[in-house]
C-alpha cells in the first residue's frame, strides 16, 4: 500500500467519524430538556418506542434521519423532520415504523415532515410492507400551512394513501400515544386497527379551546377524545392500552398473528463475506472526487466471496456491467469505472464518463436482468456524458435516451449508491431519485448537482463579473478571485450529501461499511411485492 491509500483512509475514516457525530446529534431530535420533559409525561420519546417496538438484536435501517438538516432555521429548525421512519422487523416481519417526534415543535408537521412521510407511505407501498404509526403530533404547523396544505404532495396526500393502501390489503396498524389533532386525526382512524393509550392519546378534530370558541362548550380534552371516550363510547378506537410499552406489545401481537404473504421470487443462497478486505474502501477512494481510482475495486469488497461476473468486460468500460450476489441475494450490478480506458484504438477514455458505447451496454444489461428477475444495484460516480462533435456525430443522445428509457421502464427493483460524483444526466441514467430506486443512499464522500463546485463556480463567475463590467465596475485580479471563492463556497454546500439528504433527495448518508446492509434489507422488502408487469421500452430511435 502506497502513502496515497493512507492519505485516502484517513480522509475517508474522518467522514465516516463526522456521519456518526452528525447521526447522534440528530438522534436528539428536540434535545435533552425536552426529552426529560417528555419521560415526565410517562411516554417513550420516538426513537425508544420504535427500539421497544423491534425484534431485539434485529438489524434495521433509518430512512431520512437528516431530513430538514439546515432548513427552517428561522422556525427553530426541524432535526429528522420532526419524525423518524424506520425499515425494522417486528415478530420477525419486516415493516416499515414512523413515529413522529413529540419532542420536536410538539410533533407538528413542516413541509419536510409531510414529504418524509409520503417517502415512507411509497415504500410501504412499493415493497408491500406492513405499516406501523406510532402519532403522538399537534398536527400542522400554522406558520407554515400554505406550504403543507393544499397541494397534491402535501398533508392531504398522507390520508388518501391510507385509504388506497387499505385497498391494496398493506396492513396499517396505528397507536396514538399522545396529541392527534384536526386533519391529523384521520391517519389513524383511516388504518386498519387504531390503538389508543390511556390519558395521554387523545383524538378529536378541534381541542377544547377551539370547541369553546366555535360552538360555547366547555369540555376537558379527556372527555372529548381521550382512550375512555374513543374505546368505550364513540368506538374510534379498537384498542386502550395503559402506557405506551402496553400500546406497543399490543402491536407486537397483531403482527404475530399476520398470514404468509406472496414473494417476488428473487434469487438468495447463502451468504458470504467478500474474500477482500471490506475496510480497504476507506483507501480505494480517492480523497479527492476528480481522482482516478478502479471501481471494480470497490466492487469486491461490497460483493460475496468478491465474485464479480462481468458482461461484456471488453466494451464500452467506462461502465461496469455483471452479475453477483450480496448477502446471498443475486444481483445485476451496473457502476461507473473511474479509471482512464485506453481503448483497442488507442483513444484514452476518461473514468467516470458515460460514452456511447458504455450507455449501449447498460441498457442491454438493464433489458437482461428484467428479463431474468434480478434487482439491480447502481453504483454512481459519474460526471456525465460525453460531450463534443465526435460524440455528437456518434449520436451519444440517442445512445443516452436508450439507457434512460431502459432505467426508467425496468420493473426489478432498483438500488442506488452515490459513491462519489452524481452530476447532471449522468445522475438520471444511473438511476437518480427521479427514477423511483426502490432505496436511493450516498456515502460521505458523495456530490450531488448539475455539475462539480469548482466548474459551477467558473460558470457563474462569468455571468456575474459580465455583470458587474456592465454596471461600470472593474474587476481585479483580486476581486476576482474573491467573487470566485465566494460562489464556489456557496455552491459546494449545495452539492454536500447533508444538503441532499436534508431535502430527501436520498435516503440515507451511510457508513460504506453498511452497504451490503442496506442492499439485502432492501431487496428482502422488494421481495414482498411479486412483479406484476413486464418490461418494455416502448418506441426508441434506433
Amino acid at each position: 500500500m502506497d502513502i496515497s491509500f493512507n492519505i485516502n483512509e484517513d480522509h475517508n475514516k474522518l467522514q465516516r467519524s463526522e456521519l456518526k457525530k452528525q447521526l447522534a446529534k440528530v438522534s436528539l431530535g428536540g434535545g435533552k430538556a425536552r426529552i426529560e420533559k417528555h419521560h415526565a409525561q410517562g411516554k417513550l420519546t420516538a426513537r425508544e418506542r420504535i427500539n421497544y417496538l423491534v425484534d431485539k438484536g434485529s438489524e434495521q435501517i433509518e430512512i431520512g434521519a437528516f431530513a430538514g438538516q439546515g432548513m427552517y432555521k428561522e422556525h427553530g429548525g426541524c432535526p429528522s423532520g420532526g419524525v423518524v421512519v424506520v425499515i425494522g422487523y417486528v415478530q420477525g416481519r419486516q415493516c416499515v415504523i414512523v413515529a413522529n417526534d413529540a419532542t420536536v415543535k410538539a410533533g407538528a408537521w413542516f413541509p419536510i415532515t409531510a414529504k418524509k412521510n409520503l417517502r415512507a407511505q411509497e415504500i410501504s407501498i412499493e415493497n408491500k410492507l406492513p405499516i406501523i404509526y406510532l402519532v403522538d403530533s399537534a398536527g400542522v404547523y400554522l406558520p407554515m400551512q400554505e406550504e403543507i396544505f393544499p397541494d397534491k404532495e402535501h398533508f392531504g396526500r398522507i390520508f388518501r394513501n391510507n385509504a388506497v393502501m387499505s385497498s391494496m390489503g398493506i396492513p396499517q396498524i396505528s397507536a396514538v400515544m399522545g396529541s392527534c389533532v384536526a386533519g391529523g386525526a384521520y391517519l389513524p382512524i383511516m388504518s386498519d386497527e387504531a390503538l389508543i393509550v390511556d390519558k395521554t392519546g387523545s383524538i378529536f378534530l378541534a381541542g377544547s379551546y377551539l370547541v369553546k370558541a366555535a360552538i360555547g362548550e366547555n369540555v376537558d380534552n379527556e372527555t372529548l377524545g381521550g382512550a375512555t371516550t374513543h374505546c368505550e363510547i364513540s368506538g374510534v378506537t379498537d384498542y386502550k392500552a395503559k402506557d405506551d410499552k402496553d400500546a406497543l406489545d399490543t402491536i407486537k401481537k397483531l403482527l404475530d398473528k399476520f398470514g404468509a404473504t406472496p414473494t417476488a421470487g428473487f434469487s438468495r443462497t447463502k451468504a458470504i463475506l467478500p474474500k477482500e478486505k471490506q475496510n480497504d474502501i476507506f483507501g480505494l477512494l480517492p480523497k479527492s472526487r476528480s481522482d482516478q481510482y478502479d471501481m471494480l475495486e470497490i466492487i469486491k469488497r461490497l460483493v460475496d466471496n468478491s465474485e464479480f461476473e462481468q458482461y461484456k468486460e471488453g466494451y464500452g468500460k467506462t461502465i461496469l456491467t455483471g452479475y453477483a450476489r450480496i448477502d446471498g441475494w443475486a444481483v445485476g450490478i451496473v457502476a461507473n469505472q473511474r479509471k482512464v480506458i485506453k481503448t483497442k484504438k488507442g483513444e484514452m477514455r476518461f473514468g467516470g464518463v458515460i460514452y456511447s458505447d458504455s450507455a449501449d451496454k447498460a441498457t442491454r444489461f438493464i433489458a437482461n436482468c428484467n428479463q431474468k428477475k434480478i434487482p439491480l444495484v447502481f453504483l454512481q460516480d459519474v460526471t456525465g456524458f460525453m460531450v463534443g462533435s465526435k460524440s455528437e456525430h456518434g449520436g451519444i443522445i440517442k445512445d443516452g435516451a436508450k439507457m434512460v428509457n431502459a432505467v426508467s421502464n425496468s420493473v426489478v427493483p432498483k438500488f442506488t449508491v452515490i459513491i462519489g460524483n452524481s452530476y447532471g444526466a449522468g445522475n438520471y441514467a444511473m438511476c437518480g431519485k427521479a427514477y423511483d430506486p426502490r432505496l436511493i443512499v450516498a456515502w460521505p464522500s458523495a456530490e450531488l448537482a448539475v455539475m462539480s463546485g469548482n466548474s459551477a463556480a467558473k460558470v457563474l463567475l462569468q455571468i456575474e463579473t459580465a455583470s458587474l463590467k456592465k454596471r461600470g465596475e472593474k474587476i481585479t485580479a483580486e476581486k476576482e478571485a474573491e467573487l470566485f471563492n465566494k460562489i464556489k463556497e456557496r455552491y459546494d454546500n449545495q452539492i454536500s450529501p447533508y444538503y441532499a439528504a436534508a431535502r430527501l433527495w436520498t435516503d440515507a448518508i451511510i457508513d460504506p461499511l453498511d452497504t451490503r446492509k442496506w442492499i439485502s434489507m432492501g431487496i428482502e422488502a422488494a421481495n414482498h411485492a411479486p412483479i406484476d408487469k413486464s418490461f418494455n421500452m416502448g418506441v426508441l430511435q434506433v
